[in-house]
């Protein structure tokens, strides 16, 4: 049974809802320990709204968060049921929340999530100005296409991340990921664990700081490439076409044929140079 105090806000509190767009088009309300879940099978429970609090609230139903303003979300479940949860809203504050439905967060902005948990396979595409802080992130495509982004102590699972994004910054993370990067522009990685296959190709203007960088074949065709004192892991054929400034702390397996600029490192098993518009410098920092 719906419980609704008259206040300042109108807080509904305890009530089940299941019915279609249970609260449509709702302005200054707080929604605290209620469920978006029954037999109805109800989709878009607050679309269209502004000014809402979520607390403690389970959502087990699709769409409920669709062209919202001003939308704080906290200690709330969203489960595999509850697809496509925030589309095209904007002033949203997520925190202590799983996030588990498919496409959970898309065509976003200005959003900050902190202590969340995500399990959600396209999550964040076409979002612009998300602040992510001590989250973790299960899924493929993450963050397609985002822009003007700051993520912090996220800890990543999945493949395909962080493709066609711009503007962005993240640090402090471990990203065990595949094709990262691919087609990236003005991004930052800072202090992070990289892992996976084929990072960064085609990327424009990608700056690596005291990262340590794992897998085979990173950082082929990327042009404004930058590497400072960075360590990488089974690294082979790496940097090919590409243009790079690289200082690397640690030997890599083999480099092949990068296209302008200058690589710094200790020493590598293997030079392949075999191009002649591969006209990069390679400086070995011991006795190779």
């Amino acid at each position: 049974m719906k419980r609704i105090k008259q206040t300042e806000r109108t807080q509904i509190v305890g009530a089940r809802m299941g019915e279609e767009r249970a609260l449509y088009g709702s302005h200054g309300i707080d929604v605290i320990d209620c469920s978006f879940d029954g037999a109805e099978d109800g989709e878009s429970a607050l679309k269209e709204s502004s000014d809402i609090l979520v607390e403690r609230t389970f959502c087990n139903l699709r769409y409920p968060f669709w062209h919202d303003t001003g939308l704080t979300i906290r200690n709330c479940e969203m489960t595999e049921l509850c697809r496509a949860a925030l589309w095209y809203s904007e002033q949203i504050e997520i925190s202590d929340t799983k996030m588990h439905g498919v496409k959970a967060l898309r065509e976003c902005s200005h959003v900050r999530m902190e202590h969340c948990d995500v399990i959600s396979p396209e999550f964040g595409w076409s979002v612009q100005h998300l602040h992510m802080n001590n989250c973790t992130a299960e899924g493929e495509y993450f963050m397609l296409r985002a822009s003007d982004f700051a993520l912090s102590q996220v800890c990543f699972r999945g493949k395909y991340s962080f493709q066609y994004v711009q503007n962005g910054v993240i640090e402090n993370c471990e990203l065990n990921t595949k094709d990262a990067f691919w087609h990236a522009k003005n991004v930052t990685v800072r202090n992070c664990t990289v892992k996976g296959e084929y990072l960064a190709w085609y990327s424009d203007g990608l700056t690596m700081i005291n990262c340590k960088i794992i897998g085979t074949q990173p950082f082929c065709y990327c042009t404004n490439l930058k590497l400072i004192n960075c360590e990488m892991h089974e690294a082979d054929l790496c940097f090919e076409r590409s243009d790079v400034d690289a200082e690397i702390t640690t030997p890599v397996i083999s480099i092949k044929n990068p296209r302008s600029g200058c690589i710094r490192l200790p020493r590598t098993d293997e030079w392949i140079s075999d191009d002649p518009l591969a006209q990069c410098t390679v400086i070995f920092t011991e006795s190779h």
